[in-house]
């Protein structure tokens, strides 16, 4: 990962994963656009440093064409995916993100065809959007001879960075998501609410515009998915309530107030915070027949978990270990990919894990 560059190194996000290479060894290099931030850092850590920003893709291209792969962690990614994606086609470096944004996801894997003749890989979703849920996908879709549908479940998004809450600021302004027959669908905000067990007992959790909508079409092929929270009742109101508000919560005052907010009251986790946190992740595919296939994940916290695999992704990119064009991490690595991080558990379980008390319209 010696030649892997890191862009937004110097987020909440993206220095965790700074941190976690230099710990593995490598020597990345690290990138934004704040030249005292990334100079700090690089100073920090010992680390050769780049400063540029995205607006100019002939700067961009000569800034990453002598690497190998780009990490990009700075969000939100509807900003910065773009550019540098574009940026890595033209110069023949691989791409990586973090992201678990649907429309950028969708964006990338509509650029299969140039990265194949680029001979680039592309692979966002490296994090903990949307590893976990990707290989619990993958392990499911191997269940069942011929599944139609996909269900998956997130508990444990308990805590936020400053990227993530600008990234959820912006989702305010864009209704919910599912895919129905293969196209992805606007649905409104907390369309369906279900009671999903992740080992605990049963948590009511509503549907939410997760990155799989998006990569588990292309991980498992199935034609219909669904992705959930949970959350606590009093905020499955508030999500219905402000549905009709998105237009207002979209406009460029609004999200430039928020984002504000953000940046001045969001720092991100501490150590202590990570080390005690857990995520869970729940997932089910059924068939036409009726027949179910269940299992569960148990993993640590969503940005310890995100730094490791983020790492050892672009590592495995870099190396040349994964195909070009667009790739999923569980396309790229297998369904077991996950469990080679410490702290995760898989559970295959058995049917009536959970119970829809809400289907929507």
């Amino acid at each position: 990962m010696d030649d892997v560059l890191i862009y937004g190194s110097y987020g909440y996000t993206g220095a965790l994963i700074a941190e976690t290479a230099v710990d593995r060894g490598f020597s990345p290099v690290l990138a934004g656009r704040n030249a005292a931030k990334v100079e700090r850092q690089a100073t920090d850590l010992g680390l050769d440093h780049r400063v540029f920003s995205l607006e100019h893709p002939e700067v961009v291209e000569n800034r990453i064409e002598d690497v190998s792969a780009v990490l990009n962690c700075a969000g939100p990614f509807s900003s910065t995916a773009g550019p540098l994606t574009t940026a890595c086609l033209t110069a023949g470096t691989d791409y990586l993100d973090i992201t678990g944004e649907i429309d950028v996801l969708e964006t990338i894997a509509g650029r299969d065809v140039d990265a194949e003749d680029a001979d680039v890989t592309l692979l966002p979703g490296s994090g903990f959007d949307v590893v976990p849920t990707d290989c619990l996908a993958a392990h499911l879709r191997s269940k069942l001879s011929s599944p139609t549908k996909l269900t998956l479940a997130i508990d444990g998004l308990g805590t936020f960075s400053p990227g993530t809450a600008k990234s959820i600021v912006e989702g305010l302004s864009r209704p919910g998501a599912v895919r129905q027959d293969g196209t992805i669908r606007t649905v409104p905000a907390a369309w369906k609410t279900r009671y999903v067990d992740f080992g605990q007992g049963p948590k009511t959790a509503v549907t939410i515009p997760w990155g799989d909508v998006s990569t588990a079409y292309y991980t498992t092929g199935i034609d219909d998915i669904e992705t959930y929270a949970t959350v606590p009742e009093y905020a499955l109101s508030v999500m219905r309530r402000t549905g009709p508000l998105s237009s207002v919560l979209g406009s460029r005052p609004v999200q430039r107030a928020m984002k504000a907010v953000v940046d001045a009251t969001v720092s991100g986790p501490t150590a202590e915070e990570r080390a005690q946190s857990v995520s869970r992740v729940w997932g089910e595919v059924e068939d036409d027949e009726g027949d179910r296939a269940t299992a569960r994940l148990r993993a640590p916290d969503t940005y310890e978990l995100t730094a490791r695999t983020a790492v050892e992704a672009a590592r495995r990119v870099a190396d040349g270990e994964v195909e070009s064009g667009f790739q999923t991490p569980a396309s790229a690595f297998g369904p077991d990919f996950v469990l080679e991080f410490d702290g995760v558990e898989r559970e295959d379980v058995g049917q009536g894990a959970v119970v829809e008390a809400n289907p929507g319209e």
